[in-house]
């Protein structure tokens, strides 16, 4: 006969209070565990309308650059080629902690161009991406890293050493890219 060994019901009750303990405490640790990786994760901007500010006043830069200043930027075409259609996502401001475009001297953002063209696609388009530094004060001044074997170490010396993760992550706005898409088949010859 086999005897079944029955705790008192103190002990039941303690031992069931410190299982519960220990599941809120585990609760408890892995939300705060869960904010500060979204915190680490998150950009360093404020209000979203400066993100927005930022995205919309780099893709003019974009946009409304030169020939000479498009070739400068990395993306090479002819005057008869089309129009440059751009999807800008900031990643980073100096000064750090800037709240209003007019405080921002420079914009650290992932960007996609596109060149209209006659009978070109979106798909098809002739296209250029990658981080970009964007100096706002002043004449706005456009940096791109050099492409090749160094690729890496380019985007981080373009880059302040806190943006660096977000620099080489590539460009992760869906929606930054949609909406430029649909001006590039409203523009395209």
């Amino acid at each position: 006969m086999r005897r079944t060994l029955r705790l008192p019901y103190a002990w039941q009750v303690r031992t069931r209070a410190a299982a519960l303990v220990a599941a809120s405490a585990a609760v408890l640790v892995a939300v705060a565990v869960t904010v500060v990786a979204l915190a680490a994760n998150a950009d360093e901007f404020g209000p979203p309308e400066l993100k927005r500010a930022l995205a919309l006043r780099v893709t003019q830069v974009l946009e409304q650059a030169t020939l000479q200043e498009h070739r400068e930027h990395g993306h090479h075409f002819g005057e008869h080629d089309g129009q440059v259609v751009c999807a800008v996502a900031p990643f980073g401001v100096h000064p750090e902690g800037a709240v209003k475009v007019a405080e921002v001297k420079w914009v650290y953002a992932h960007h996609m161009c596109a060149v209209t063209g006659a009978r070109q696609s979106w798909a098809t388009s002739v296209r250029a991406a990658g981080p970009i530094a964007v100096r706002l004060a002043g004449r706005p001044t456009v940096r791109v890293p050099a492409s090749g074997g160094d690729y890496a170490d380019q985007v981080r010396a373009l880059v302040p050493e806190r943006c660096h993760e977000a620099a080489l992550s590539g460009f992760a706005d869906d929606e930054a890219i949609e909406e430029a898409r649909r001006r590039f088949d409203g523009r395209r010859g």
